[in-house]
């Protein structure tokens, strides 16, 4: 496991993380940020249910661990039917499809974590899935073959993805509803944090929640996680209580500072600066810099740098901008150059 991978703050699904299961939302009166997806769902959940009909095959995508899973889940909930799910890399032979499809029942949910990462095999079956109800096979061999189609009972697909545009435009084009997910607002991750704590009988103040709401990096998954390191510091260093002073201390052990970048994410910055005179450089330049796959600085260092405003992506690659700049207490070169010149 590469260093990215086992920071505190990865937003990628962990071992560790099985715990948060018990504190996802059941329904969607439960659900805590995400607002206008949250009111389109409400929509496109209450006409399935006037109607009596499955709902439409639906795709979220966004950086990993803002719910994607958990809104699978809720929508099984409020729709009362089961859940089936699998992941684009564990569906590998078409026929390992046909047998999750072959098994659905009306009304059942099927849930695509990383769809875009399915076989192109693999989704021409899933094609007439979503479109037909029907999956096609070939029955013999050469001359005497022949297509069949069986019926499949109508239900609907969920697919989750942090990388849209590998999602081929085919399969994209058969769902009805996309959404994306943002980082949430830090109002909504203090609101998750006290929800969290009180399921977790953790002793905690409005300072405490502030201060770990503030470094979650807009995302659940993160800040679950770090409530959990912050509880292990307070029963071991104090008495058991989350304040403002606690919660700061454990957080800064972990390297993880004000605005919920840790070492990690200072490297990044500190190596497009200090290696690069601050950019334009390219993202294979910068992984080969820090020993890091390309696709795990873009997918996991990159979304909460970019949300910040800290760097910015251009034609020519990577720029740290002022802000980037300040957090690192390094003076902006370009200063001088945004001054408009008097003649």
């Amino acid at each position: 496991m590469s260093e990215t991978e086992n920071r505190v703050i990865n937003t990628n699904r962990q071992p560790e993380d099985h715990f948060d299961l018990s504190m996802r939302p059941k329904r969607m009166a439960e659900m805590i940020g995400q607002e206008k997806v949250i009111q389109n769902l409400h929509i496109l959940l209450g006409a399935a249910r006037s109607r009596n009909e499955p709902l439409e095959h639906i795709l979220f995508y966004g950086p990993p661990g803002l719910g994607k899973t958990t809104l699978a889940h809720v929508i099984a909930n409020e729709m009362e039917g089961n859940i089936k799910i699998t992941s684009g890399p564990a569906v590998e032979r078409p026929g390992d499809l046909a047998a999750i499809l072959t098994n659905l029942h009306e009304g059942d949910i099927f849930f695509i974590d990383e769809i875009h990462r399915l076989g192109r095999a693999v989704e021409e079956i899933l094609y007439p899935a979503m479109e037909d109800f029907a999956l096609d096979f070939v029955v013999g061999k050469g001359p005497s073959a022949r297509s069949l189609r069986l019926k499949l009972p109508r239900f609907t697909v969920i697919g989750a993805t942090t990388r849209l545009a590998l999602v081929t435009a085919p399969l994209r084009a058969r769902f009805g509803a996309v959404y994306r997910l943002d980082f949430y607002e830090l109002a909504a991750m203090r609101q998750i944090v006290a929800r969290a704590a009180g399921l977790l009988q953790v002793k905690i103040n409005s300072e405490g929640v502030d201060e770990i709401a503030r470094r979650g990096r807009g995302t659940p998954r993160v800040a679950l996680r770090l409530l959990r390191r912050v509880r292990d510091y307070a029963t071991v260093r104090g008495d058991g209580t989350i304040n403002r002073k606690i919660a700061q201390e454990a957080l800064d052990l972990l390297d993880v500072d004000a605005l919920g970048l840790d070492d990690i994410d200072r490297r990044v910055l500190r190596t497009i600066v200090e290696k690069y005179s601050g950019g334009p450089v390219g993202l294979n330049t910068i992984a080969a810099s820090l020993s890091e796959e390309p696709d795990t600085i873009m997918d996991v260092v990159e979304p909460y740098l970019l949300q910040l405003g800290m760097i910015e992506r251009t034609p020519q690659g990577r720029v740290v901008t002022r802000i980037g700049y300040d957090h690192l207490g390094i003076g902006y070169p370009r200063e001088n150059l945004e001054q408009p010149t008097l003649f």
